[in-house]
C-alpha cells in the first residue's frame, strides 16, 4: 500500500510542476485537465501524509519500547502503540476505499430529466411529486437548479420536465436516482377507494463541459420560437424560446425558460452537450453493469429501481433490498440515509472488484 501511495505522491507532485509550465498554461484544454487531476489526488495525498506519519510514530513507539530502561517510558509507549495500531488499521481502511477508480464524472454538475411514465394523469401528477421532493432535497444541499423545459400534466404534475443541477459532487450522488421510479396509492382521479400503480422515470446525467464534447455549428439546426404556458397560452410575445437539432444524431434539444433568448440559447446548449455525451458514457455504464451484480449506478433506465407505497408509507428500493417507512419525510426531501446507504453499496462492489 505505501508503495502505491508514493507513486500517486510523486504523481501528485508532478502535474503541481506541469500546471506551473508556460507551454500547459497556455492550452486551457490542457490545463483544466490537470487541474481536475490534481484536485482529484488531493484527498488521497492527504491520507498519504497522514498515514506515513502514523507509521513513523509507530517506529518511534517500538524504538522506545526496546531501547529504553524506564518501565514508566515502556509502558506509555506501549499503550501508544496499541492506539497507533488501531489508527493503522482504520486508515488503511480508508484508503482502501479512495485507492478505487472513481467514476470521473462524479464531481460534476448534472442534466436531471423526470418523465411522466405508464399511469395517465396519475403518472404526471406522481413525476410532479418526485420533482418537488429533489427540490427539496437540493435547497438542503445549497445546490443551484435552473429549468430548462417542462411540459405540464391536463391535471397537474408534469409529463416531463429537464432540469440543470450545480454544485459540489451533484452527479456523483444523484447518479443513484436514474431508473423507473413506481408509486402505489390511490389516485386523486380515482372514485372507488382503489390502489393504482403508476411510474415515473428518473435520467441523470453527468454535464458535459465544453472540453469533453467538440461542437460543429454546421451540425447544429437552431429554431425560435414563442415560449408558450399551460394550454398553449404565449406567455411572451417575444421569439426567446429555442431548439436545437443535432443534424448528424437528430437529438433535439428545446428550453423555454428565460424571456433571453441568449440564456436560452445557453442552458439548451449545455444539454445537447451532455446528451452527445451520454451516448459516449454509455458506454462506460455497460462495461460496470458487466460487473456489478446491483447495477447501482449504471443509469439502466428500463429497471424498476424503487417504490412508494402509500397505503404502508412506505419506500423500497430494490437494488439493496433498503425499506424505510416514513414516506411522507422521504417525499420532504429527506432521502440522504437512502443515497449513502446505495453509495456504501457501490464502494462494497468496487472493493471487490479491486480485490479480484
Amino acid at each position: 500500500m505505501l508503495d502505491k501511495l508514493e507513486a500517486i505522491y510523486s504523481k501528485y507532485l508532478d502535474i503541481q510542476e506541469q500546471m506551473n509550465a508556460p507551454d500547459v498554461i497556455s492550452d486551457m484544454k490542457r490545463y483544466v485537465k490537470l487541474n481536475k487531476d490534481y484536485k482529484d489526488l488531493q484527498p488521497i495525498v492527504d491520507a498519504y501524509k497522514d498515514y506515513k506519519n502514523t507509521l513513523d510514530n509507530i517506529d518511534n513507539a517500538k524504538e522506545v519500547i526496546n531501547t529504553q530502561s524506564d518501565e514508566e517510558f515502556r509502558d506509555m509507549a506501549k499503550m501508544e502503540l496499541a492506539e497507533l495500531n488501531e489508527k493503522k488499521e482504520k486508515m488503511e481502511e480508508d484508503i482502501r476505499l479512495l485507492l478505487i477508480p472513481s467514476d470521473p464524472q462524479d464531481s460534476k454538475n448534472a442534466v436531471f430529466e423526470i418523465r411522466a411514465g405508464t399511469g395517465g394523469d396519475e403518472a404526471s401528477i406522481f413525476a410532479g411529486d418526485l420533482y418537488r421532493m429533489y427540490l427539496k432535497f437540493f435547497e438542503k444541499k445549497g445546490w443551484k437548479v435552473e429549468l430548462v423545459d417542462s411540459t405540464e400534466g391536463t391535471v397537474g404534475g408534469f409529463k416531463e420536465i429537464v432540469l440543470n443541477v450545480s454544485g459540489e459532487g451533484v452527479y456523483g450522488q444523484m447518479k443513484y436516482e436514474s431508473g423507473v421510479h413506481r408509486v402505489q396509492r390511490v389516485p386523486q382521479t380515482e372514485t372507488q377507494g382503489r390502489v393504482h400503480t403508476s411510474a415515473a422515470s428518473v435520467v441523470v446525467l453527468p454535464e458535459a463541459e465544453e472540453f469533453d464534447v467538440e461542437l460543429k455549428p454546421s451540425d447544429i439546426r437552431k429554431d425560435i420560437f414563442c415560449s408558450s404556458g399551460p394550454g398553449g397560452q404565449s406567455v411572451n410575445t417575444t421569439y426567446s424560446a429555442i431548439r436545437l437539432t443535432h443534424i448528424p444524431t437528430g437529438i433535439v434539444v428545446s428550453c423555454q425558460d428565460q424571456k433571453s433568448q441568449i440564456k436560452n440559447l445557453e442552458k439548451a446548449m449545455v444539454v445537447l452537450r451532455t446528451r452527445l455525451f451520454e451516448l459516449e458514457y454509455n458506454k462506460y455504464l455497460d462495461e460496470i453493469s458487466s460487473k456489478r451484480k446491483t447495477m447501482v449506478s449504471t443509469g439502466d433506465r428500463s429497471a424498476k429501481i424503487r417504490t412508494y407505497n402509500y397505503p404502508q408509507s412506505r419506500v423500497t428500493d430494490h437494488r439493496i433490498n433498503y425499506t424505510m417507512y416514513n414516506l411522507a419525510g422521504f417525499m420532504d426531501g429527506d432521502i440522504q440515509d437512502l443515497l449513502d446507504a446505495l453509495q456504501l453499496a457501490e464502494n462494497a462492489e468496487r472493493l471487490k472488484e479491486a480485490v479480484s
